[in-house]
């Protein structure tokens, strides 16, 4: 080998061995462990504004951090397994944004590694944090109080159905939020001199005999309870619904959207990003311990002309002024 050819490979493989001790000696990209137990495709906008909140505290996914997602497609008994597996990835941060569920199987299994949680009540009840202020250990996040309004739900549904006797409401009586909620809506419906009457639905079987249960007669409309499971179900529930004629009231716009007569309920995007931003502050250094929970303060009512004019139904013009959305 000439001289030359000899000074050039070795220059070559001596820059070579000084890339790879370079890349050796940055710093390893920090995982985020996503643990959710709805599905991808149902939260993609949602996913984006968490995605969106992270940025805000400069980072982004698959450039200076990693977000491993574990999605359990609406079968609550697979988030065991998955937080399991995300602290034996031992991430930097465990994000169960979007759903108690997964919140409290997390809160459950680590006691050290940060979570960010998001839930639609009261956290401090739930056992996720000592207190909204002082959360106290390694859970902080947003909470939406969403399962704190079936009152308010069902006075706005009353305004638009003002011809309405029979008042039912579809709980999934295995979350943790059933509780809440129905406290709420009956403390509401005794103060407007009414009764609500439950049925119980935990499965996409028993939601079709729930609605079975609920008289298919002019009169009667429904408040469907905050759950994680009936966002996932969506699509059945506003079918059904239709398929009766059965004005129903929803907690966010996505079910609206997809059908439902009317939404009142916390903006869920923002809490994603708040939820984001939460995030991204526990990578640079805080410790969940000294951000306090926030709550949201940011609600939206959708109302869909559609389904109401298929149902027949004047809206009221006091409640289209005060709407966030109109779907027409």
């Amino acid at each position: 080998m000439k001289r030359r050819e000899f000074i050039r490979l070795l220059g070559g493989g001596t820059a070579m061995l000084a890339a790879g001790a370079a890349r050796a000696q940055q710093p390893a990209m920090p995982v985020i462990g996503f643990v959710h137990s709805g599905s991808r495709d149902q939260n993609v906008r949602r996913i984006a504004a968490y995605k969106n909140g992270l940025s805000g505290a400069g980072y982004v996914d698959g450039e200076n951090v990693t977000i491993e997602f574990h999605w359990a497609d609406g079968h609550e008994d697979r988030l065991r397994g998955f937080v399991a597996d995300v602290i034996k990835r031992n991430v930097a941060v465990i994000s169960t944004a979007g759903s108690t569920p997964a919140s409290l199987a997390a809160k459950a299994a680590t006691s050290t590694i940060p979570i960010v949680f998001t839930t639609g009540t009261d956290p401090v009840a739930l056992g996720l944090v000592a207190s909204l202020n002082r959360p106290g250990g390694n859970l902080t996040g947003v909470t939406a109080l969403n399962a704190d309004l079936g009152a308010k739900r069902l006075g706005l549904l009353r305004q638009l159905v003002p011809q309405a006797v029979r008042y039912y409401t579809l709980v999934n009586p295995t979350s943790a939020l059933a509780g809440p909620f129905v406290k709420d809506i009956e403390a509401g419906a005794a103060s407007l001199g009414l009764r609500v009457e439950v049925v119980n639905a935990s499965t996409a079987g028993e939601i079709d005999e729930a609605f079975e249960k609920i008289p298919q007669q002019p009169g009667t409309v429904l408040v469907v309870s905050t759950d994680a499971f009936f966002f996932t179900r969506r699509a059945q529930i506003v079918a059904l619904a239709a398929r009766r004629a059965l004005p129903a009231m929803f907690d966010n716009r996505e079910t609206a959207e997809a059908g439902g007569l009317i939404s009142y309920g916390a903006d869920f995007f923002n809490v994603m990003q708040l939820a984001g931003d939460y995030t991204g502050r526990i990578l640079k250094g805080e410790k969940p311990a000294d951000l306090p929970v926030v709550q949201s303060t940011k609600f939206e009512m959708v109302i869909n002309l559609k389904t109401a004019k298929a149902l027949g139904l004047a809206v009221p013009s006091t409640l289209l002024a005060v709407a966030d959305d109109v779907i027409e």
